[in-house]
């Protein structure tokens, strides 16, 4: 088992990753589905947010060097972003056909962090599982973005949803784990971010 420190910087991880997932996607059913600048800000928002999370994890975890995955994911990240702006001058299908791509090389990526965390840290399946579906969704996604008909944000959402949910699970599991090791959950506040 990895030393308490690291396990409750990643609790707190999921947890925050969870929480920004969760309020993704209600805001895309609700204000973005309806308001397209919002649609496009929550769009770029989404790849950009996780490029900063995948650094603030790597750097928390032994710098960006020691974590070549997430080192990549945050490069894949930004270039999606940045991707997702031109696209949406081009219209909703081109930046569903962004987030496919982006979907399964950051789902594979994140499957290769799960895996390397796998044997000193608790509640890695549900991140592996995480970057396997994935993976799979971006298959779907790219397919969807030649249909006939404009997706909108909301196409995007259940992508997120499944986030929230695994980052979520990922999150509790280690807290039942850091609780029968004797190790109390600490605030994100008192864990000192870089």
């Amino acid at each position: 088992m990895a030393p308490p420190a690291a396990s409750r910087w990643l609790q707190t991880y999921y947890f925050a990753r969870a929480a920004f997932s969760v309020a993704w996607v209600a805001a895309a059913f609700t204000i973005g589905k309806n308001s397209p600048p919002i649609a496009a800000v929550l769009l770029v928002a989404y790849p950009a947010w996780d490029a900063f999370a995948n650094f603030v994890d790597a750097r928390q975890s032994g710098g960006l060097s020691r974590n070549p995955p997430q080192a990549l994911n945050v490069v894949v990240s930004v270039v999606t972003a940045t991707a997702v702006a031109i696209a949406l001058g081009h219209g909703m299908n081109a930046v569903l056909g962004v987030f496919g791509v982006w979907a399964g090389l950051s789902g594979l990526l994140q499957l290769a962090t799960g895996l390397r965390r796998w044997k000193s840290l608790g509640g890695q399946w549900a991140m592996i599982l995480s970057g396997a579906q994935s993976t799979l969704a971006a298959v779907f996604m790219f397919k969807d973005s030649f249909a006939p008909a404009a997706p909108s944000v909301t196409h995007v959402a259940p992508y997120a949803g499944f986030g929230a949910f695994y980052f979520l699970v990922s999150a509790v599991l280690l807290t039942v784990t850091l609780r029968r090791s004797g190790v109390s959950f600490e605030s994100p506040d008192s864990i000192a971010l870089p």
